[in-house]
């Protein structure tokens, strides 16, 4: 083995002197919580991608009438689909979860909050929702 090929980290066969790109430090993956999960139902609901109804379940108390008001009422129309950015949570006392979420679509960013709340049978349902910004 020569010196030339000793630091190379180029495979055999190839012959160009391009070597790994550099590494970009990796953060860990933060566990998914219920948060995260109703955080994708709700922007589904809102933007027309999913019925309100499919929520019916896994609301309590006024939150589905805030769905039924937030999501579209005719049928969805072509244009940006909004992302889902960042989902935080916090929690301000046992079986309960305060959480946000911070919404793209395009070049615009919409807030939107919601609280969890977690039954004696153990399941987490939405309690209430608001959005802040321009509709998703």
């Amino acid at each position: 083995m020569t010196a030339r090929t000793a630091h190379t980290t180029r495979p055999p066969a190839r012959r160009d002197r391009r070597g790994p790109g550099p590494t970009r430090p990796t953060r860990p993956a933060r566990p998914r919580g219920p948060h995260d999960w109703f955080a994708e139902r709700l922007l589904a609901v809102v933007t027309g991608q999913r019925p309100v109804h499919s929520l019916l379940g896994l609301t309590v108390g006024p939150a589905y009438d805030q769905l039924v008001s937030l999501a579209p009422s005719g049928p969805p129309r072509r244009r940006l689909r909004p992302v889902l950015r960042h989902c935080g949570r916090f929690h301000p006392g046992p079986g309960v979860i305060e959480a946000f979420a911070r919404i793209a679509t395009g070049e615009r960013v919409s807030a939107m909050a919601f609280r969890l709340e977690q039954g004696p049978d153990l399941r987490w349902r939405c309690a209430a929702v608001e959005i802040r910004g321009p509709r998703p």
